[in-house]
């Protein structure tokens, strides 16, 4: 099957053919349709995570159709639309059986520990615990993000944060992630405050409902201004020592931080103002994937045009121009949503 691979950190990744995957007893092999592309793939590429192995086929965003699976799979058959999250849970621990399968201490993710889904075909491990049926009225470009992006930040705004209509909600960064807080947040009922350094990812969190601040210096002082006193609710969908600190410093007293985007290379360790934190009784939550039971609520939304998933993409690219779009993660972005690419 046709793959991208990267075969050393910071090299441009290739093209190439490689061996199509086996299928696992418990296991489904994917032909992928359409696959994302995430600042968390530019994270594995760079080599900030320890479980990637060279060589490597990056992604963990993707939609498809089953091709094989597995001997002891009963819940899914060849042909079925499917989507998973990034985080392939074990289905059997503790967490797991409390429902919280997206923290399972022997989860597996492709693109990071697993071979991803920037490929032809992509194995999700434990199928009948990880797989999730997508309704045939939704478009394989636009499902793609539901595995990472969308679904990660309907658990934050959702699970996490417990957004309540009315709050206000202030959004830092506004990529593919940020943008589907922003529609989250505002399907839930909040005011949502957008900040980002990009104008396009600041017009599209506009033209979604949001107001929109461009990062400056005092930008925890401009929220708290333009909040009356502070946000109820502030999610950093970035990651970054100085986003943390900023969406930390522009909550109100009690608000909520949650921290969506991945905290990693010189800012995994970042100082945050935790004296803010015990005086006026912050809390500080983080938020990782979702839970397979949460997708019913997420379709849900979709299906009774709640959300609308054309918003979160913002370019459209065929599989052979994935090199190019892992390396221009180098650089801020000139369009504002996620990437995806068509396999089929």
């Amino acid at each position: 099957m046709r793959a991208v691979r990267f075969d050393a950190f910071r090299t441009v990744p290739a093209l190439v053919e490689v061996l199509a995957p086996g299928c696992p007893p418990r296991g489904a092999v994917i032909s992928v349709h359409a696959a994302g592309v995430c600042r968390s793939d530019w994270h594995a590429w760079q080599g900030h995570d320890d479980s990637v192995q060279l060589p490597h086929i990056p992604g963990h965003e993707f939609a498809g159709v089953v091709a094989e699976v597995g001997e002891e799979v009963t819940g899914f058959a060849v042909g079925d639309r499917v989507t998973a999250p990034f985080i392939l849970a074990c289905g059997r621990c503790e967490q797991c059986l409390a429902g919280a399968p997206q923290v399972c201490p022997q989860q597996r993710q492709p693109g990071f520990d697993l071979p991803g889904a920037w490929a032809e075909q992509v194995v999700a491990v434990e199928a009948d615990h990880n797989l999730v049926a997508l309704p045939e009225g939704i478009d394989m470009t636009l499902a793609a993000g539901l595995g990472c992006r969308v679904g990660t930040a309907h658990h934050a705004v959702r699970a996490q944060a417990a957004v309540r209509p009315g709050e206000q909600v202030v959004v830092f960064g506004c990529g593919g992630l940020g943008l589907a807080c922003v529609m989250i947040a505002l399907a839930a009922g909040a005011e949502v405050i957008a900040v980002d350094l990009s104008r396009a990812a600041l017009a599209a969190a506009e033209a979604l409902g949001a107001t929109a601040l461009a990062t400056s210096p005092e930008i925890a002082e401009r929220v708290r201004e333009v909040t009356g006193g502070g946000a109820h609710v502030s999610l950093d969908a970035l990651g970054s020592a100085a986003t943390a600190r900023a969406a930390i410093e522009s909550l109100r007293p009690r608000g909520r931080h949650v921290q969506v985007g991945l905290l990693l290379g010189e800012d995994v360790d970042p100082s945050l103002p935790m004296g803010r934190v015990i005086a006026q009784e912050l809390q500080i939550l983080g938020s990782h994937g979702l839970a397979v039971e949460e997708y019913g609520e997420l379709l849900a939304d979709i299906a009774q045009g709640r959300l609308d998933l054309s918003g979160t993409v913002g370019r459209i690219i065929d599989a052979a121009e994935l090199p190019a779009a892992m390396a221009a993660m180098d650089r801020p972005p000139t369009t504002a949503g996620m990437t995806v690419a068509r396999w089929a």
